[in-house]
């Protein structure tokens, strides 16, 4: 008789998933669904699809290997309901199980969704928090406490302590906590020293599900193939220690780097791979950690790669859970204009838009500065909707599950929260995408134009941005010295300024 029945979603690919932790082999069903209610959330590049749907094949293959019996439903069983709770039910008439035993989902609608079984199914549930991350939900929450203010620097310095990552006796390694005044080096041609993540040839599995993929949703945004993506953990582990041999040690210096040649630069591109369970997080901090003090890779790569795991990934998952669900439909600037259609075709003259969005389409990967400083960038500047912008992202990239991409997106990159996740808006003019890549240089427009129809749309944009939100703004210590360099400006100029940004706007 089954004892227990336990699902397990197309993001818990770990065999140390709390709903797995007691697991016996000879009594109890793993449950695994390909649901099209999931696929169709929002419209997902048919790249991430693929790299979920076979992660999890994989991942149930691992587990029948190892004495599990899974009961694995694919998207095109014919008797497939397209939805978790019909799966649930269905499993449940079919192996009668005493209880169900599930690890909560990462995102707030399908835990919605595991909450309704407590009372809509016939047998006992049991829903464990996911204790994969490094900062439980209480926690977070004792960290924020009464705070005005939450900050990822002083929740991070907090995590490294708790860890004991990077710290000596006397304080943090170095005498610093954050390093990030020495990773903003732009970078040209890097020739020989070019990184390349690891490619990973499709197995029969794999081909499998492109075959269903590019049947089932050919209207999805992105390219199919070719399809590189890890989908074992073994072979995330590959990918892995390819960046700490190969790039690590310039990852700190190039982080933010664009080049129209190198799409992925010294960035691991292991984000999936993490965010799906096929590695853990604590490992990667330990072993960035371990190569500084081996003298493989300087401080200021370590510090910064560690920060993005045990500061951003942790303190973003600690917001989302904190503040939804009424967070997704925050909107301080009231922006309302719609998302652009050049961000699903990349056909736009701003070299720098295209080449983020048709990087996007091929890999469904574009590294943070990409996603902040061009593409969430201009979506900030011309005023759109958060929520439609939010939408995008969660679409189109592979490693985007709404817990990471909603605070990263609403909040850092669209200061849609007003100031909860970060201290001011990212907004910048052409000037910044310049420094750090060479798109400018075969754009139409030109970065060095103020206003006119050759202006870069980036710097009319900057000041009519500044302008429409100067009540909710000015106030910003961070800001007023953009608002004291406008009032200095020519009259003339500033007319020029704004009619050229109107322009840019209507054309939208």
């Amino acid at each position: 008789m089954t004892k227990a029945l336990r699902p397990v979603l197309g993001d818990q690919l770990s065999r140390d998933i709390a709903s797995l932790a007691d697991a016996d082999p000879a009594h109890d069903v793993i449950l695994m669904m390909e649901v099209m209610e999931e696929a169709v959330s929002v419209g997902h590049h048919k790249k991430k699809i693929a790299f979920i749907f076979s992660a999890m094949r994989h991942f149930a293959q691992d587990l029948e290997a190892a004495g599990f019996v899974v009961d694995y439903v694919k998207l095109d069983d014919p008797t497939n309901t397209g939805r978790f709770t019909g799966e649930i039910e269905r499993a449940l008439a079919r192996h009668q199980p005493e209880r169900l035993i599930a690890t909560e989902a990462s995102e707030w609608r399908v835990r919605q969704t595991q909450r309704s079984w407590i009372s809509a199914l016939t047998v006992p549930v049991l829903l464990r928090e996911d204790d994969r991350f490094l900062a439980s939900h209480r926690q977070f929450e004792d960290w924020a406490g009464n705070k005005k203010q939450l900050r990822m620097e002083y929740f991070y310095r907090e995590m490294r302590r708790r860890f004991d990552v990077l710290m000596t006796p006397d304080g943090p390694e170095g005498g610093l906590w954050n390093y990030d005044h020495d990773n903003r080096k732009p970078a040209r041609d890097l020739g020989l020293l070019k990184f390349e993540p690891p490619r990973f040839a499709p197995d029969a599995i794999t081909k499998e599900v492109l075959d269903l993929v590019g049947q089932k949703f050919a209207g999805h945004f992105g390219a199919l193939e070719p399809f590189w993506f890890a989908t074992t953990a073994a072979e995330a582990e590959q990918a892995a220690e390819a960046f700490f041999q190969h790039a690590l040690a310039r990852f700190g210096n190039y982080q933010d780097a664009m080049l129209v040649g190198d799409r992925f630069l010294y960035h691991s591109v292991i984000s999936m791979y993490l965010n799906v369970g096929l590695l853990k997080p604590l490992d990667l901090v330990h072993r960035a950690e371990a190569a500084y003090q081996q003298g493989l890779a300087p401080l200021n790569a370590v510090e910064g790669y560690i920060r993005q795991i045990m500061g951003w990934r942790e303190f973003v998952r600690g917001i989302y859970w904190l503040k939804m669900p009424d967070y997704v439909r925050l909107n301080a600037f009231n922006a309302t204009r719609p998302l652009p259609e050049f961000y699903w075709t990349g056909n736009t003259k701003m070299a720098c838009v295209k080449a983020c969005v048709s990087q996007t389409h091929d890999e469904a990967y574009a590294h943070h500065i990409q996603r902040l400083m061009v593409t969430g960038n201009f979506a900030l500047l011309a005023g759109i909707d958060p929520h439609a912008v939010h939408e995008w992202y969660l679409a189109v990239y592979a490693d985007a599950f709404e817990w990471v991409e909603l605070p990263n997106t609403l909040g850092m990159s669209q200061f849609g929260d007003g100031g909860i996740v970060g201290s001011k808006p990212y907004a910048a003019s052409g000037a910044y995408i310049d420094r750090m890549s060479d798109y400018c240089a075969g754009c139409s427009y030109d970065v060095h134009d103020k206003a006119g129809p050759k202006a870069c749309p980036f710097n009319v944009l900057y000041w009519d941005f500044l302008l429409r939100n100067k009540a909710k703004l000015a106030g910003n210590p961070r800001m007023a010295q953009m608002y004291r360099t406008w009032d200095k400006m020519d009259e003339g100029h500033k007319a020029r300024v704004l009619d050229s940004a109107a322009k840019v706007l209507d054309a939208l």
